[in-house]
């Protein structure tokens, strides 16, 4: 009788593992309707953009006149304002602070600019671009705009002017709707102050 039952629980389970209804198909879990393609993704292509012109100019002050890309940056705000001390510098380029400082530090060695501490706060320092970083800057800065020139210029006329309006209704857009002290995005440098072509 023990068996009997033992045999009957043990032949009840088999029966239950092969009847297809114990064990319904599961729910296929529904996805996005396409796959993201990153190729097509604008903030992506944008960027990639953006990239590929800089590294177009960077090749020229780089190469021709041993800039790095922070220095550049430094050199044409400081060319355009004279002086700027280093929170200014951080507000209107895309640079951090250390960032600044290093940058500042190798300028400084070349003899290209000049760093002042201001009144008691030792951490604030005031930039002034010296004659000889001046003269190098406008010796670079022709054979950038000339390179940027000859990229631009490739483009339908049309099609650049267009370009342009872009860019500025972009940072415009950007300007509507970015809040850092609520959290909607990060502060950035507007396009005048943003840290010179490259």
């Amino acid at each position: 009788m023990t068996g009997g039952a033992g045999l009957g629980h043990h032949g009840g389970n088999r029966c239950a593992r092969n009847d297809p209804a114990a064990h319904p198909p599961q729910r296929a879990i529904p996805r996005g309707p396409t796959t993201i393609q990153i190729e097509t993704f604008f903030p992506y292509r944008l960027a990639v953009t953006a990239e590929a012109f800089s590294r177009q100019l960077v090749a020229v002050y780089g190469r021709e006149y041993g800039l790095s890309r922070e220095e550049w940056r430094l050199l044409f705000l400081l060319e355009d304002a004279g002086s700027l001390n280093s929170l200014e510098l951080s507000n209107r380029t895309s640079l951090d602070k250390v960032q600044v400082s290093r940058a500042a530090a190798r300028l400084e060695g070349k003899g290209l600019i000049t760093r002042e501490i201001l009144g008691s706060d030792r951490r604030l320092r005031d930039f002034t671009i010296t004659p000889a970083g001046e003269a190098l800057f406008l010796r670079a800065f022709r054979d950038v705009e000339r390179r940027a020139a000859e990229i631009l210029d490739a483009m339908d006329p049309d099609d650049l002017a267009a370009f342009e309006r872009g860019v500025a209704a972009l940072d415009q857009a950007m300007a509507r709707v970015t809040q850092p002290g609520s959290g909607r995005g990060a502060a950035f440098p507007r396009s005048r102050g943003a840290a010179g072509a490259g």
